[in-house]
């Protein structure tokens, strides 16, 4: 079919249709239309619609602007609400943006020291904070502007900051109720330190890279141990074994080994545990408790000593002897060279690999260090105090694990792939306490309060402000992902009993990226689970991400990275949206090239076309003309189609919905009916031609809005030169067949 090649034209045709499809004279028209309509906003639905179908945008990092994984997730969650919206849903997508404290704090000192040759002790917290902020501000407007150049359909009304006034009251209450039952306390662990930023990282914030170096064989004594970190290894005076391990059968718990070690003659202690892997190295170790988190385990278990060798800018302490001051890098290979001047050097590996952790936000390598932070007890049990969750009766005892457990076991939450449940499970079982404390200034600083010169540390949790001048708030900030984990309840109002937390929570998806499962669904789970005894959400979808042509990572190493707005610009973003889902199966990454957004772009063109071919040819289309058999059966193809459609996005498979209504508007639209319509229209039976016209306008009307989720631009423009529309396309009723 050639829509172009027609030249009748009867004067209502619309001007517009006699040139292509221009996304960049339509698209922020449109936009700007549905923005004037109050249709985003769920209280100005035509009919009052009741039954709620609610989304919380997951927040994007106010450090920059949106990459195409963003857009991706905005693809994903307009359709569902598109969808839902014409089903006749109360439908509320509500947006948002995180202020990412690590991830901004960590991007603007980079800056301030590109642009000053400062560091934010130079300017002072204030300063520093007022800088942050008003990076944070710029971020977000140009966030805003590619949100809604995808054509997302948010409510604006109801957007929100993680670190507003509200957000910050929900923060404050949440602390203060976890603190009260015991849930959050101050405490001495293992933690996860970056050096570089001087602060606690997640372990869900950690990069794992791999690094090719040595692997040191170390005579212990009797023992040989292997170490890729000798210089962790001055106050180590335990060494572990298998009980069942036979080469060392004849050592038992508990016994004294008189050795000669690094800086001398030590007494060593024989641990026998079951945890040591028998096939590494030589199937003995020592341990570095202060320097690692399963040595930690080991010396927590057996009550064994604990000794810092690193402080907190990766240099060694006194214990070190000769080498106390001396950051680790620089004196790794003179420690060795120690060790082999005194034999005590069996062998070295030079092609050893192994991953180090590295902050994915500060870039610094991690030190694990036991230093006094702020914790969530995922093992305390508490007592419910209301529930909605099946199986968790209200006044039940239960621990934040075995909540977070309980609500994906028991169904209420079910995640889309499933085989992401048992990944997700498998995480849960092995949760370690949450630290929750950040050594950094942006961010909700931790609600709690000192007496000063109090001898036994008097605190006051969460008052607004401190009494007066004798008390001194906690320095650190919370992590991100606390206030994040209340994004869903928050957002609606709480701790207030609002009339939107009501209706809306729990909501009903939850779409995001695999990637951050860990990170933010669990503690989403855990935050609503124990504040509001509900789930967050009844459905998780899971997208992969997104790469380029290659199957490679977008990075700016690679300098592949793709920026919506460039695509948008250049193919518009009804293109770029369909290049996003087809394809895109849940949980799975998906390719990305210019190539495949160019191509969805001729398909926008193809459609209005097909919307010149119906204005030129069937105008005045009779909606009580009586179908020919033909035309029936065409009419119950489409019918069949819709179905399928339909099925499609209520089951979350929007990649196969996708496919099918382009396929069926190019193949068998464009290609079959209206190539088999022109001579059709030059019967000299009248009923036929009014037979056809009928079918040309209502399918192509009800393909439009089948289209319309995925493509909502052009077919918007089109719906609007229609005979007889009233609304916009985007409050229309879903085709019923």
């Amino acid at each position: 079919m050639n829509p172009e090649a027609e030249e009748r034209k009867p004067s209502s045709v619309d001007e517009k249709f006699l040139k292509p499809y221009n996304p960049e004279a339509t698209e922020k028209r449109i936009y700007q239309e549905w923005e004037e309509s109050g249709f985003f906003n769920p209280d100005n639905l035509p009919n009052d619609p009741q039954e709620p179908f609610s989304i919380v945008l997951p927040p994007p990092n106010v450090t920059g602007t949106l990459h195409m994984g963003h857009a991706a997730m905005l693809v994903v969650q307009d359709i569902l609400i598109r969808f839902r919206r014409m089903r006749g849903f109360r439908t509320l997508w509500l947006p948002g943006t995180d202020h990412a404290a690590i991830a901004t704090q960590s991007k603007v000192e980079g800056i301030l020291y590109d642009t000053e040759k400062k560091t934010r002790h130079d300017l002072g917290r204030e300063e520093f904070l007022r800088r942050v902020e008003a990076f944070a501000a710029e971020s977000h407007d140009v966030i805003v502007d590619q949100v809604k150049k995808m054509g997302a359909s948010l409510d604006w009304s109801r957007e929100a900051y993680t670190l507003d006034e509200k957000r910050s009251l929900a923060v404050r209450t949440a602390f203060k109720r976890m603190y009260e039952d015991g849930l959050i306390y101050q405490g001495e662990r293992i933690v996860n330190w970056d050096p570089k930023m001087k602060t606690t990282v997640s372990d869900e914030e950690l990069e794992h890279k791999e690094e090719r170096g040595s692997f040191y064989y170390l005579k212990y004594g009797p023992f040989v141990i292997g170490t890729a970190r000798p210089e962790t290894k001055f106050g180590d005076k335990y060494v572990v074994m298998h009980p069942e391990d036979e080469r060392y059968a004849a050592y038992t718990h508990g016994q004294k080994i008189d050795l000669e070690w690094i800086n001398g003659p030590i007494t060593a202690t024989v641990i026998k545990d079951a945890s040591v892997d028998r096939e590494f190295g030589t199937g003995v170790m020592t341990i570095t408790p202060w320097h690692d988190q399963l040595d930690f385990d080991l010396a927590e278990k057996y009550g064994l000593d604990k000794e810092q060798i690193i402080d907190e800018r990766g240099c060694l302490l006194p214990i070190a002897g000769e080498f106390a001051g001396t950051h680790i890098k620089k004196a790794r290979p003179l420690i060795v060279e120690k060790l082999k001047a005194k034999g005590l050097v069996e062998k070295v590996d030079e092609n050893y690999v192994h991953n180090i952790s590295v902050s994915s936000r500060g870039g610094g390598v991690i030190e694990p260090q036991i230093m006094k932070q702020w914790f969530v007890n995922v093992n305390k049990p508490f007592t419910l105090r209301h529930s909605r969750i099946p199986g968790l009766a209200a006044g039940s005892q239960t621990t934040l694990k075995e909540l977070m457990l309980h609500v994906i076991t028991s169904g209420a939450t079910e995640i889309i792939p499933d085989n992401f449940s048992k990944i997700y499970l498998h995480f849960i079982n092995n949760l370690r306490d949450w630290c929750i404390s950040r050594q950094i200034w942006y961010g909700h600083r931790i609600p709690v309060w000192y007496k000063k010169g109090s001898e036994n540390r008097e605190i006051l949790v969460c008052p607004d402000f401190a009494p007066d001048d004798s008390w001194e708030q906690d320095p650190d900030t919370l992590d991100t992902w606390f206030s994040s984990g209340l994004w869903t309840f928050s957002t609606l109002g709480w701790p207030e009993e609002t009339p939107d937390l009501k209706l809306y929570h729990p909501t009903s998806v939850l779409e995001t990226g695999y990637d951050i499962l860990f990170f933010w669904v669990a503690r989403m789970i855990l935050m609503a689970g124990y504040h509001l005894g509900d789930i967050p959400f009844k459905t998780v979808y899971l997208h992969g991400l997104v790469r380029d042509a290659q199957g490679r990572k977008m990075s700016k190493s690679l300098g592949n990275i793709i920026d919506p707005r460039t695509l948008i610009d250049k193919y518009g973003a009804d293109a770029a949206r369909m290049s996003l889902v087809i394809g895109n199966t849940p949980g799975t990454d998906i390719k990305l090239s210019e190539d495949k957004v160019r191509g969805y772009k001729l398909f926008a063109n193809k459609i209005w076309n097909i919307a010149r071919f119906i204005f030129t040819n069937a105008p005045g289309a009779d909606p009580s003309a009586a179908y020919t058999p033909v035309d029936a059966e065409r009419r119950a193809e489409f019918d069949a189609l819709a179905q399928d459609v339909t099925k499609d996005l209520e089951e979350y498979r929007f990649y196969m919905a996708a496919e099918k209504i382009y396929h069926y508007l190019w193949d068998t639209f464009a290609s079959k009916i209206i190539e088999e319509s022109k001579p059709l229209m030059k019967s000299t039976d009248a009923a036929v031609i009014e037979s056809r016209k009928r079918l040309l306008t209502e399918v192509f009307r009800d393909s439009l809005k089948l289209l319309h989720p995925f493509m909502p631009f052009v077919t918007e423009e089109i719906w609007k030169s229609l005979p007889g529309t009233k609304s916009l396309l985007i409050v229309e009723s879903w085709p019923r067949p």
